[in-house]
């Protein structure tokens, strides 16, 4: 059995404003709107829509994938992803920057701790990021409260598909949150359980900037889902003093944090020591 230690963690919170319509899909059923095909997900308790951490960290972890170039190895659902079949792989070249930050499932640890091979994936390696689900903040609640739609905190935007066969328009209807709207604030949560993962949290910052780049949610080959994170911070707890947390800096864009990496991973060294 293999000790784990987690000697800090650093959180990065911000705001993400959505520079287009957002669209990230929820369960249609019970709506009453005529024509309404796709619509987003909401919170039961208030209705109001907000970006699942799971989407963020999704998008984070598949753009990661792409920019390394890593194989798509694992059907996870009706994706596929990338996941290190054995401890080589998983630890070569200093660790694999997609599992080590993004973890490995649990059912393939188990698959193989099941296999009994020499060089097996430890089930006891943690995965390094935590992404919560986000809400709206009190002043987009507000301003969408404003809006003159047929459903609440959202627009209806109408598209043509177009049949490739009969050559037929068909229409269909999205809703999206609109353009302008703000979610906040996003948690990330990291963890630093050895040395190495001080420069790993470049990982989660190039991610950002990856997303930032491409979309969130669906039809974003189409217009939707383009965000910007903004009114970022970067904080700390050790394991030494917990109960207190330790303040880097502020940041109004990923580009400036990223900027800083470098003063960011020696602040880190120095407040979260790994000895």
């Amino acid at each position: 059995m293999t000790d784990i230690t987690m000697y800090g963690r650093v959180i990065i919170t911000a705001e993400i404003e959505a520079m287009t319509g957002l669209h990230i899909g929820g369960n249609s059923t019970g709506l009453e709107i005529g024509g309404l095909d796709k619509a987003v997900i909401r919170n039961p308790r208030n209705n109001e829509p907000y970006i699942p951490g799971s989407s963020l960290r999704g998008k984070m972890r598949s753009q990661t994938e792409k920019v390394l170039g890593v194989s798509q190895n694992t059907p996870i659902g009706q994706a596929t992803i990338h996941v290190c079949k054995d401890n080589d792989a998983y630890v070569k070249n200093g660790g694999c920057p997609v599992c080590t930050v993004f973890g490995v499932p649990a059912d393939e640890g188990d698959k193989n701790k099941d296999k009994k091979k020499e060089n097996e994936i430890k089930v006891a390696k943690p995965t390094r990021l935590v992404v919560r689900d986000v809400s709206l903040t009190p002043d987009s609640v507000k301003d969408l409260s404003k809006i003159n739609s047929e459903l609440r905190f959202s627009e209806l935007k109408t598209e043509v598909a177009i049949d490739r066969v009969t050559s037929a328009a068909v229409p269909r209807t999205l809703e999206r949150v609109p353009a302008g709207a703000v979610f906040g604030p996003a948690e990330l949560v990291f963890g630093i359980y050895e040395r190495a993962d001080y420069g790993r949290l470049k990982t989660v910052i190039q991610a950002l900037q990856l997303v930032e780049d491409d979309y969130v949610g669906g039809a974003g080959s189409r217009g939707s889902g383009k965000v910007k994170f903004k009114a970022i911070k970067v904080s700390a707890r050790k394991r030494a003093d917990y109960s207190n947390t330790m303040d880097f800096q502020t940041f109004d864009s990923v580009q400036e944090l990223a900027n800083a990496f470098d003063a960011l991973k020696q602040w880190m060294e120095t407040n979260i020591p790994t000895e």
